[in-house]
């Protein structure tokens, strides 16, 4: 008994440590991007865990059975084959391949970041997204305004990030509403994300592009409703800070590491295409 209670004990520490890796609640996962795929890494674990489990306890038990002390073990020197044994093998892990093949298959072509997300009602608000040594400019072309290091979204609302790079390749990540995306110098990559509640989040560079892009973090507010967005938005409007000519842009370009927030105004039209195709002459 005094063994068993240590076994016991040693399985509940193995499974512990198993799940202690992933937070189930989820809690900082604003949107429904972030939430959908985490409920396919969920998905995933408890699938391979039908495997890693009974084979953790068969280790222990074999261990225990089969033991030298064990005088009641049944000994088979000549046994060498079991169609049942066989079977099961086989047959649970093809299965466990083919329904993981399956999901990921399913999943991969309904998050796929290029495409609108089926259940929105509203038309998607439009970003452009410009990642810079090191700082991130982002861009509101309806509203022709611009910010660096701040990125603010109403609640409940689709959004579509059109994103390139000024310099090298780097990666557009904001971890609580999901999918982090590549900005690559002459192209231009697609996300779209959507957030589920009102807050404050961070996104930062998910790809080393020199010596400052790990303090290339910038704020993500997410507003109540969208009468707040478009007063954020006319306040910026409203502001002596023009980007009114691609001179401008060159200058805030430059290579440098001011992380500070930075807003501009009349941001002069197609200066996200220009920054794409300057590198395709």
């Amino acid at each position: 008994m005094k063994f068993n209670n240590k076994f016991k004990y040693l399985i509940l520490a193995v499974i512990n440590f198993i799940f202690s890796g992933y937070n189930f609640k989820s809690s900082s996962s604003s949107g429904y991007v972030a939430l959908e795929e985490n409920n396919l890494i969920l998905i995933s674990l408890i699938t391979m865990l039908l495997v890693v489990i009974p084979v953790i306890f068969m280790t222990f038990f074999f261990v225990f059975k089969y033991r030298e002390s064990n005088i009641y073990a049944k000994y088979s020197p000549n046994w060498s084959f079991s169609s049942k044994i066989e079977i099961i093998i086989w047959i649970i892990p093809i299965l466990i391949v083919l329904f993981l093949s399956s999901l990921s298959w399913f999943s991969s072509h309904k998050l796929d970041p290029r495409k609108e997300l089926f259940y929105n009602t509203k038309p998607p608000i439009e970003i452009e997204v410009v990642s810079l040594d090191w700082r991130w400019l982002f861009i509101y072309p309806k509203y022709k305004i611009a910010t660096i290091n701040e990125l603010v979204l109403p609640v409940n609302n689709e959004i579509k990030f059109n994103i390139t790079s000024n310099s090298v390749m780097n990666s557009f990540f904001i971890p609580s509403l999901g999918s982090q995306i590549y900005s690559m110098p002459g192209m231009k990559t697609c996300l779209h994300l959507i957030a589920n509640k009102p807050g404050k989040f961070s996104g930062f560079s998910a790809n080393y592009s020199g010596r400052g892009f790990s303090n290339m973090n910038f704020a993500v507010k997410i507003t109540n409703d969208n009468d707040k967005f478009l007063s954020w938005i006319k306040n910026i409007q409203h502001k002596n800070n023009y980007l009114n000519d691609y001179l401008f842009f060159k200058n805030i370009s430059i290579p440098n590491e001011d992380y500070s927030i930075k807003y501009f105004s009349n941001v002069v039209p197609g200066l996200f295409n220009k920054i794409v195709n300057k590198f395709n002459k």
